[in-house]
């Protein structure tokens, strides 16, 4: 295989890891990416078990002389979210990801990494596979579709895990080791709206809002970075009121834990204000690139000729959509009196869908206090409830409180200390862990979530650093040494 991580070390896990770029593994389509963990777990003599869910648990026995250790399982999930760039050509359900060295970072081309989470799925292996490395009785739970749902951790049974400890490996910022994290729940909108004819006299246009970042709507959302639904909002709106824009089809983001990178629109404006519409728009992209101007650098907003549509969205629900996306609120509602710089409850617009007859829009809200997230999910519910929208709720997950008397967190932290001479920070995170539905099924497991610096999840610009790679398998390895007796 032509990798391009000839050379790096441990060469177990990059050699890993780029076989697992080589496996389509989008969410909720993981039977490739699973037949090759229980085709590996067969190769090397060890107990497998896929349990109803699809959730793999691969066992090894401790090596000699560490028998008598707690056992630990080590989790990660093999789903990746699968974004590109609009000008890839890239079928996530059949082509490799295309991964590349720059300089300290591996990024892929054109499209997601997927090093969120497999990374972790990558250590995994190379600890299973490895015949020198010190350990006790260890686990390897690798888990189903985390990124769109959760599914896996939510379907994991209570008698599964034989270990008191987990290490989960699907944080995304080294030298820090989070103790808890945030609970979630997604509302989802639906309005329908009636097609009508296009009138005379009008011209076609396409208005595009890209370039931006976009990022993971928990980890990203108190970064200010632009959400393209919004932008997009901004100029449909006031060019309803200003130039009589009708509106045919609105189509922005993807991901519900994705913050909207790209936005577009295809809108008719009568041809005696086509000009001025365009030069509103001129107009408006400077004012909007100023206040972006240091977290969105790269932002862009173009209107162009397009043929005409087939109909237009009627003008009442025209009205009701653009008043309530504006409405809608985005970002962060409320930061953490306990702990510092640390957000306690967000809400993200993720995605606006003109499907036949009708708008899909899709939310998420994240907390870390229970009764917050529901209230921030009713807000939401409030809003599109006055445009007359049906919404919503999924089931959401449960947060993870953070004990900061854990035995393994004492363990990471020493060990970290040990090998680096300085001390992690131990955090919460605005982000939604397995940890949280793990522990719901495990309440007395002792946990702890870190990994490797991986920047831009969720985005086509997710790129993993290579030297926080080898620290985080070092920790890895030192943590385990150090797992006591039972």
């Amino acid at each position: 295989m032509n990798s391009p991580f000839k050379g790096l070390q441990p060469e177990a896990m990059w050699r890993y890891f780029y076989e697992i770029c080589q496996i389509p593994r989008p969410s909720k389509k993981e039977e490739k990416i699973a037949a090759y963990l229980v085709d590996f777990g067969k190769q090397h003599g060890l107990e497998t078990i896929v349990d109803e869910t699809g959730n793999i648990l691969i066992r090894k026995p401790a090596t000699a002389g560490m028998e008598n250790r707690k056992s630990v399982v080590l989790q990660s999930h093999i789903d990746m979210v699968c974004e590109k760039n609009s000008d890839t050509l890239h079928d996530f359900d059949n082509d490799p990801i295309q991964p590349y060295i720059d300089g300290e970072w591996v990024k892929a081309r054109g499209t997601t990494l997927g090093a969120d989470d497999g990374i972790g799925v990558a250590t995994q292996l190379a600890l299973l596979e490895s015949k020198d490395i010190q350990h006790g009785p260890i686990e390897c739970l690798f888990t189903v579709d985390e990124e769109t749902g959760l599914t896996g951790a939510f379907g994991l049974k209570p008698d599964l895990l034989q270990s008191s400890i987990l290490l989960n490996l699907d944080s995304e910022d080294e030298g820090e080791v989070f103790i808890g994290c945030a609970g979630g729940i997604d509302t989802l909108i639906s309005l329908n709206y009636s097609k009508v004819p296009v009138g005379a006299g009008q011209n076609g246009m396409i208005v595009k809002v890209t370039g931006l970042k976009g990022g993971h709507s928990g980890d990203d959302i108190n970064k200010g970075l632009g959400n393209a639904n919004k932008i997009l909002n901004r100029i449909l709106w006031e060019g309803t009121r200003r130039f009589e824009l009708r509106l045919s089809k609105f189509d922005g983001g993807n991901l519900r834990n994705a913050i909207a990178r790209e936005a577009f629109a295809i809108i008719t404006v009568p041809g005696r204000l086509q000009k001025d519409f365009e030069a509103f728009v001129a107009e408006k992209f400077q004012k909007i690139r100023h206040e972006f101007k240091v977290t969105e650098p790269g932002l862009n907003i173009q209107v162009k000729a397009h043929e005409l549509p087939d109909y237009l969205m009627d003008m009442a629900t025209q009205e009701k959509l653009l008043n309530a996306l504006y409405a809608c609120p985005h970002g962060v509602m409320a930061m953490s009196a306990d702990i510092p710089n640390f957000v306690e409850t967000s809400t993200n617009l993720a995605s606006v869908k003109t499907r036949d007859n009708q708008i899909e829009i899709t939310t998420s809200q994240r907390s870390s206090v229970e009764s917050s997230k529901y209230d921030i999910a009713n807000m939401v519910v409030a809003v599109f409830s006055l445009a007359g929208a049906k919404s919503k709720h999924s089931d959401g997950y449960p947060g993870w409180t953070p004990n900061p008397n854990s035995e393994v967190l004492e363990i990471t932290r020493s060990a970290y200390q040990k090998l680096f001479e300085v001390e992690p920070k131990v955090l919460a995170i605005h982000a939604g862990l397995e940890c949280g539905l793990i522990g719901e099924k495990y309440p007395e497991m002792d946990m702890v979530s870190y990994g490797p610096t991986i920047k831009g999840a969720h985005s086509p610009d997710e790129r993993l650093q290579i030297d926080t790679a080898v620290k985080f398998w070092d920790l890895t390895l030192e943590i385990l040494r150090n797992i006591p007796e039972a």
